[in-house]
């Protein structure tokens, strides 16, 4: 696979949310999120419940974002002005043009907000229009319907469900659904119906 020149600093931002690269200083800013809220980890597969698993996966995906195939941020809400959680595109694929959005977790003040939209805008416009890819793709807990609902309400069709295809933290397997947006999907309409949505919130 072809290593996408990802060395750029990329800071994406609307009037709502600032994304910007995700780098070893956010221990401090996301730590206490991380650490004090252990719901948010009952459907991932990182549990980052001490600074030293938080450290661990921001020294991981620094390492990735180098080697071309995965770009992590932090998410930085600029109504609250404080640090709400982290979201990453992940499995980039310059040959194929595919990539995947996950690994996303907000503090449960930010759920529901509005927030993630904003987010998902940014790394969708950021995905097709800048890294010019063509098919995005999102996964999940098949129980998590909270996310699943929030992924599809971001115009992402489900595609099927892999069963067993995983490990858990505690050891038992998950099936997980598949969901996906593609650029001319996001182009046509998904786009305008999306940016439609968060006007509305404001």
């Amino acid at each position: 696979m072809e290593i996408m020149n990802l060395q750029k600093e990329y800071y994406l931002e609307n009037s709502r949310v600032l994304l910007k690269p995700l780098v070893i200083e956010d221990i401090s800013k996301l730590a206490n999120i991380a650490i004090n809220e252990p719901d948010l980890w009952n459907y991932t597969l990182n549990k980052l419940n001490s600074e030293k698993k938080l450290t661990t996966y921001i020294t991981k995906v620094i390492t990735e974002r180098e080697n071309g195939i995965s770009y992590a941020f932090s998410v930085f809400d600029k109504q609250n002005q404080t640090y709400a959680g982290s979201t990453r595109i992940y499995d980039i694929n310059s040959v194929h043009k595919t990539c995947s959005i996950g690994y996303t977790w907000y503090g449960k003040s930010f759920q529901g907000t509005g927030l993630n939209k904003n987010c998902k805008y940014l790394l969708f416009k950021f995905a097709f229009e800048e890294l010019l890819m063509e098919r995005i793709q999102f996964r999940a807990d098949k129980n998590n319907t909270r996310s699943i609902n929030a992924i599809k309400s971001l115009g992402c069709k489900e595609e099927g469900i892999l069963r067993s295809n995983m490990y858990k933290p505690d050891g038992t397997r998950r099936d997980s659904i598949v969901l996906s947006i593609l650029k001319n999907e996001w182009i046509s309409s998904e786009r305008k119906k999306l940016n439609d949505k968060i006007e509305a919130s404001y």
